[in-house]
């Protein structure tokens, strides 16, 4: 899997992860002392804020198209419940692509957050993308899902991608500079996830073989250069150009082929998400490496 070929080793499986893919074993809920009665969140430009209600389980799903529509490594959905989840603004700015027959993908249409939706398979259940609630929920992921799927191709000479829907694909010749796991607040509500993998390269290292015309690109107004491009039919993040320094920023979630380098670090661990874990050796820095 991707994940694995990011760590630079076999992918281990972790909580109470599946025997194969799209099957789950038995969990037992990993509940706190004191679990949330309210559970707000809000996307990246805070234009769509609801209250989840109490959290009843979490998974972490590492299907390729949750890792697309979040692009991140894994998604980590708060299953909330219909009857106790309210809408507090925003319904109107939330488009949502048909990723499959019974499959909705829900996203901001101004700034690419992931947000919460219900599938008609289960219209008692609000699935919640956890990197978008403000507080701990009072309870911890149980186990994962589609952990053991093929690993990707590795090509030593490019690195290919594309968004959900296949409209926007680009490549990059060569391997990135550099290649982190950010846990900021900011990180983590534009991809709806525990936090992001992100590879940086070079601009002249990068070609848009399509879509690059199908790019809304959300620029956070209090940010010096944090912003979040995506597709405006799926919502997929895509590699964003940062103008001012010449760098891309590559959402791994949205690569078909390795990069070629191993996650050097975890960083901004100081703001973690309460309810993940890290569990793996890869330094870990508080802000951004020294």
């Amino acid at each position: 899997m991707l994940s694995a070929a990011l760590r630079g080793g076999a992918a281990k499986r972790r909580i109470d992860a599946l025997a194969r893919p799209g099957v789950a074993r038995p969990a037992k809920s990993r509940r706190l002392m004191h679990t949330a009665a309210m559970n707000p969140g809000s996307c990246l430009c805070g234009a769509i804020r609801f209250d989840a209600g109490p959290i009843d389980t979490m998974e972490h799903c590492h299907c390729s198209m949750c890792r697309r529509h979040h692009g991140a490594m894994f998604a980590t959905f708060a299953n909330a419940r219909t009857s106790e989840f309210t809408w507090l603004g925003g319904q109107d700015q939330i488009a949502i692509y048909p990723s499959s027959e019974r499959g909705l993908r829900p996203f901001c249409r101004t700034c690419g957050s992931v947000a919460p939706t219900v599938l008609p398979d289960w219209p008692e259940i609000v699935f919640v993308p956890a990197g978008n609630l403000e507080e701990d929920p009072g309870i911890r992921p149980s186990y994962h899902m589609y952990a053991e799927l093929d690993e990707p191709p590795d090509n030593p000479d490019v690195v290919q991608g594309h968004c959900l829907c296949g409209t926007i694909a680009f490549e990059f010749t060569g391997r990135p500079e550099r290649l982190h796991n950010c846990h900021c607040s900011r990180c983590r509500r534009a991809r709806g996830a525990a936090h992001a993998t992100n590879s940086f390269f070079q601009r002249e290292q990068l070609t848009w073989l399509s879509g690059e015309s199908d790019i809304t690109s959300y620029k956070l107004p209090e940010a010096v250069r944090f912003g979040q491009d995506f597709c405006r039919h799926c919502g997929s993040p895509v590699p964003r150009v940062v103008v001012s320094t010449g760098k891309v920023v590559v959402p791994c979630g949205s690569l078909d082929t390795a990069p070629g380098m191993a996650i050097l670090s975890h960083i901004f661990v100081a703001n973690k998400a309460p309810w993940f874990e890290i569990t793996d050796a890869i330094p870990q820095w508080e802000a951004l490496p020294a």
